[in-house]
C-alpha cells in the first residue's frame, strides 16, 4: 500500500525537496490527467499537450531542490502550464510568419525570375523584328503594337490588304521561327 496517497501537497513538496521519488511519483500521479486535459483543450494537439506536461514534470524534478512553492502546488503546476502554453503559441506564431515570409520570397524571387525572363524574351523579340525587312516590321508594329486591322494598315500604308497580310504572315513566320530557335537555348 502506497503511504503517499494521504499526504497533502505541502508535505509532498517538502518530501520532493530532500529528493523523494516516491513524492514526485505521487505528484505526477496525481497532476498529470489533470494538465493534460487542460493543455489539449488549449492546444488542440495531442501530442504537443503530453509534451508540454511531461517538459513540466522534468522542470519540477530538476528545481525540485530549489522551489519556493511551499503550498499551493496546484496553482504552481496550471501557471507552469500557462506559461507553456504561451510559449508554444508564440513559437507557433513565429513560425508560421517566417513559412508564410519565406513562401513570399519564394513568390517573389519566382516573379522576379518570371518577369526577368519575359524582360529576356521580350528584348529577343524586338531584335527579331528590328531585323525584318522595313515593309514587314513597319506591317507587323502597326498590327501588334498599335492593334489596328489590316484594312486600317492597309489604307495607312496605301497598299492592299493582300500585301499587308503577306507582310504579317511573313513576319509570324519568321518571328515564331527565330523564338522557336531561340527558346532551344533559353528553356
Amino acid at each position: 500500500m502506497n503511504h503517499n496517497i494521504s499526504k497533502t501537497d505541502s508535505e509532498l513538496l517538502v518530501m520532493l525537496k530532500n529528493n523523494n521519488p516516491k513524492a514526485f511519483t505521487e505528484i505526477y500521479n496525481r497532476y498529470w490527467d489533470k494538465l493534460y486535459v487542460v493543455a489539449a483543450n488549449k492546444l488542440g494537439d495531442l501530442f504537443q499537450a503530453q509534451e508540454i506536461v511531461q517538459e513540466i514534470f522534468l522542470d519540477l524534478w530538476r528545481r525540485r531542490e530549489k522551489l519556493a512553492v511551499t503550498e499551493n502546488l496546484n496553482g504552481y503546476l496550471a501557471t507552469a502550464l500557462k506559461y507553456k502554453v504561451i510559449n508554444l503559441r508564440q513559437k507557433r506564431t513565429v513560425e508560421q510568419k517566417y513559412v508564410e515570409h519565406a513562401k513570399k520570397s519564394e513568390d517573389q524571387a519566382y516573379s522576379m525570375e518570371n518577369y526577368l525572363q519575359f524582360d529576356e524574351l521580350k528584348a529577343k523579340l524586338e531584335r527579331l523584328v528590328a531585323k525584318l525587312p522595313e515593309k514587314c516590321q513597319m506591317v507587323y508594329k502597326l498590327s501588334r503594337e498599335e492593334g489596328l486591322s489590316q484594312k486600317e494598315i492597309a489604307q495607312k500604308l496605301e497598299i492592299t490588304e493582300k500585301t499587308v497580310e503577306a507582310h504579317l504572315t511573313r513576319a509570324l513566320k519568321t518571328l515564331k521561327s527565330g523564338l522557336r530557335y531561340l527558346s532551344f537555348f533559353f528553356w
